[in-house]
């Protein structure tokens, strides 16, 4: 997993990100693993009239990281807005829970081998931190992440101790407007809490289809199931305090948006493998979330690598101890470690 300190303003983030790259002979483009065709090309001319509106700042990074690497930006725009929308990929699973003395966010990130010396682990330290921006989001905040996809985060703690994760689900409808991954990245950025995510999430323009699942430190944790058409917010009430998603829509109110014949990494087993690990007795803290997620509770990242496909990271966060975690690679044969490098506020 590559890891990345940024700061700075994000044009100048992505210039001087982008010429480090090209200097070391790595072209992003050329890592892109599908082609850049013109209905990528397209759709994210259609959309970018919403991220210049509502997420500009994100739209500069994308530009300085075009420069430096001395290619056009709208080939790059045509990778990174039509993520999560044409040809989606990613199959992840999430699981946030509240026990005595804990908040924790965990995530397991499924995708593909080939690319997996490419994912990265970034924290954004931003010279306009508690500014306030250009776009309609307000202030901006520090925050780590981490993506299969530079620019865009998949899942992510920010310095006010809101940590959020997705899970892309196939589109059965798609709209224009920002991404799963550039939503996740706005909410780090621009939100202190679940509810004002949730409350973002109300006004932005919304392409693709996901879930998000966020904690704060308030104790507040959700699942948001949402598309260009529909939001649904589950608390964990009723579902003895804790909430989890995979790549489909459980919520009844977006059942109409399932799409069933597709490959999606035993979607369903991984969900019940979490209600199983939820039905324990066991102390719910740490350990048990990294147990949940190395599969010690039934099929979850038990992926046969040679058909190209395995979890590539898992990350847990606890928001009252402050404590981040993250393992780089398949959590059933790797270890979790501890990253002290990224400080919650803790207020």
């Amino acid at each position: 997993m590559y890891h990345a300190r940024f700061k700075g303003t994000h044009y100048e983030i992505g210039l001087k990100w982008g010429g480090l790259l090209l200097k070391n002979g790595r072209s992003l483009l050329e890592g892109v693993p599908f082609p850049i065709t013109e209905e990528r090309i397209s759709f994210s001319r259609q959309c970018l009239p919403f991220y210049q509106e509502y997420y500009p700042e994100v739209l500069e990074e994308i530009e300085g990281i075009a420069k430096g690497q001395k290619i056009p930006s709208d080939q790059l725009l045509a990778v990174l807005l039509g993520m999560y929308c044409i040809m989606p990929e990613n199959k992840c699973s999430c699981v946030a829970f509240k026990s005595e003395g804990h908040i924790i966010l965990a995530r397991n990130s499924d995708f593909l081998t080939a690319i997996e010396k490419l994912y990265m682990n970034c924290i954004y330290k931003f010279e306009t931190s508690g500014v306030e921006t250009s776009g309609k989001g307000g202030l901006t905040y520090s925050f780590q992440g981490n993506t299969t996809a530079f620019v865009e985060m998949e899942d992510g703690v920010n310095e006010h101790g809101l940590a959020i994760g997705l899970t892309s689900v196939y589109p059965a409808v798609l709209g224009v407007g920002l991404n799963a991954g550039m939503l996740l990245r706005y909410g780090l950025e621009r939100c202190r809490t679940v509810k004002e995510f949730t409350e973002a999430l109300k006004v932005l323009p919304i392409a693709s289809s996901q879930t998000f699942t966020a904690a704060d430190q308030s104790g507040d944790i959700a699942v948001i199931e949402c598309n260009c058409e529909r939001i649904s917010v589950e608390r964990p009430d009723g579902r003895r305090g804790y909430v989890s998603a995979v790549n489909s829509f459980h919520s009844e109110k977006m059942q109409r948006y399932v799409c069933r014949d597709i490959d999606d990494w035993n979607a369903e087993e991984r969900y019940q493998t979490i209600e199983t690990a939820f039905r324990s007795d066991e102390m719910r803290d740490m350990e048990f979330a990294e147990r949940l997620l190395s599969g010690c509770y039934g099929f979850i990242c038990q992926y046969d690598r040679s058909t190209g496909k395995d979890t590539v990271w898992s990350a847990v966060y606890d928001l009252e101890t402050l404590e981040i975690r993250r393992c780089e690679g398949n959590p059933s044969r790797k270890k979790f470690r501890q990253d002290t490098r990224f400080l919650i506020s803790g207020q």
